[in-house]
């Protein structure tokens, strides 16, 4: 027997991560922190990064994700 498919609504989000390191550990960061307030994480897209620059050098990796989250009533 199938098993019927889950239908649901879901919530999209935007976060931005920082690190001094990569963009990559920014996009972590900013799902790992989103994940201890929003419950039910689904899909993380990254959308935008950037850099901070400061006196002609990099001083931060910024990293803007989608988050999808099942939304509840």
């Amino acid at each position: 027997m199938a098993k019927k498919a889950r239908e649901g609504i879901y919530k999209i989000v935007d976060v931005v991560g920082v690190s001094k390191t990569s963009w990559e550990d920014a996009g972590r960061r900013a799902v790992e922190t989103a994940a201890t307030s929003l419950r039910d994480l689904r899909v993380a897209e990254v959308t935008k990064m950037d850099m901070r620059v400061e006196n002609g050098k990099v001083s931060a990796f910024r990293t803007r994700v989608s988050l999808s989250f099942k939304y509840e009533s």
